[in-house]
């Protein structure tokens, strides 16, 4: 594994270790060699520890879910739980190569998955968390390491209590996007908490606040993700910045067409090998396209000196009292000193300059 990866223990572990509502269940082989019995036995309830007081009691029961050892897997017994945060479609092996390389070296994933049984399915298990290490697993299969097996642990856990325990793991891993986190809030409030977001923030024993910020985050249309170098970039920060913005029918519209402009600047440099425009800069970008612009006043049109016969022989150009008053003679046709005197006399007369 990697050095970080080493010295961290799975917050997965870390919470079903730090347990003590039950005692370690002790495995207790079948006769006939097949899978192990788990038989429990009471306990007294202890205080919570310090990592559960962090998280909150709502994990509490998520962890005494645990119901069987750990046991070892073929990445293609397991179908990929959507209620998982990890987009899997967006895993490639220049984003998981340190993983796939530390599994090749250590020949197994230290750290177990979490998979649940899927009885009725067309494949007997359901992986809940650990999709990294699935991607990697699976990977290292398709190049020549099909030796390497996936090493899981079992639970038994309705959707809500595996949307939970995945949050809890995955609150930490820096490799989990605020889009992807976001995303995976907006479809857990709806499947899990019948869109009621005070509820799912206190099963979450997270802020409100924090809560709504990550809904708006999911919120964003694809064209203004699409602006952005990559989905990584797009930070809680951005949503909380855009969101309020593209509520305003009156700044959507610009909003939405400034990012389209963007997005085609950002694919533009990447196909040059250039450097793309980083987050900060894009959210700016975006927002200042929701700022109304200032109207021009109009430009009043120029007094012409006319003539009594109507020829046009110039402009009044200024009157004021401050300036005076300035004029253009530049005659269109024959005009005399006399005809331009004429014409002017008037002008002159009632001259702001004058009253």
């Amino acid at each position: 594994m990697s050095s970080a990866g080493g010295k961290r223990r799975s917050l997965l572990t870390n919470a079903i270790e730090s347990i003590g509502t039950t005692p370690v269940p002790t495995p207790i082989a079948k006769d006939d060699g097949q899978d192990l019995a788990v038989q429990e036995l009471p306990g007294e309830e202890p205080t919570a520890p310090s990592f559960l007081e962090r998280r909150g009691i709502a994990f509490d029961e998520i962890a005494r879910t645990v119901k069987r050892p750990t046991i070892r897997l073929k990445p293609s017994e397991c179908s990929i739980w959507r209620g998982n945060a990890r987009d899997y479609a967006a895993l490639s092996y220049d984003r998981c190569s340190s993983l796939i390389e530390s599994i090749r070296e250590e020949g197994t994933n230290r750290e177990p998955v979490v998979v649940r049984r899927t009885p009725n399915s067309d494949r007997p298990y359901e992986l809940i968390v650990g999709t990294r290490r699935h991607f990697c697993v699976s990977w290292l299969h398709a190049n020549n390491h099909s030796e390497i097996e996936l090493v899981a642990r079992i639970e038994t856990l309705d959707d809500e209590g595996a949307f939970r325990l995945a949050d809890l793991e995955n609150r930490e891993r820096e490799d989990v996007t605020d889009l992807e986190r976001a995303r995976n809030y907006r479809h857990a409030v709806d499947a899990y908490y019948g869109g009621v977001r005070t509820q799912m923030a206190d099963r979450l024993a997270i802020p409100k606040q924090n809560l709504h910020n990550l809904l708006q985050l999911s919120e964003l249309p694809d064209e203004v993700v699409s602006a952005f170098a990559d989905p990584g970039d797009i930070k809680v920060r951005h949503g909380m910045r855009l969101a309020p913005l593209l509520k305003d029918e009156r700044h959507r519209d610009g909003i939405v067409a400034a990012a389209i402009e963007i997005a085609a600047e950002q694919a533009a440099l990447r196909n040059a090998g250039a450097d793309r425009i980083e987050g900060s800069k894009v959210c700016e970008r975006l927002a200042g396209a929701a700022q109304p612009t200032k109207a021009q006043p109009a430009r009043r049109a120029k007094a012409a000196l006319t003539m009594a016969g109507g020829a046009q022989i110039g402009q009044i150009l200024v009157d004021t009292r401050a300036k005076g008053i300035t004029v253009n003679i530049n005659p269109r046709g024959a005009a005399s000193i006399d005809e331009i005197l004429e014409t002017l006399r008037p002008v002159l007369e009632a001259a702001k300059f004058t009253r």
